[in-house]
């Protein structure tokens, strides 16, 4: 939803589809310091750099392909 709202102000979907590939490359290079209990405040998953196991346990955000995909989608808007 919050991406859509984001698309919806843009006014197109691929700026910001852009802009998630480029921050989920930084993530999985470099891991976020974050606590659990804040994650659902961050624009990606901070613990995606950590791999799988626990990172999914705490996870608020669904998989960026997800995202990229929904948003492409959307580009009729």
């Amino acid at each position: 939803g919050a991406d859509r709202g984001g698309a919806e102000i843009a006014g197109s979907p691929t700026g910001l589809a852009s802009a998630l590939k480029h921050i989920d490359a930084a993530v999985h290079q470099i891991p976020m310091d974050a606590n659990p209990a804040t994650a659902h405040m961050f624009i990606m998953n901070p613990f995606a750099g950590l791999g799988g196991g626990m990172s999914k346990l705490f996870s608020s955000h669904p998989p960026t392909e997800e995202r990229i995909k929904a948003l492409m989608a959307l580009r009729g808007i």
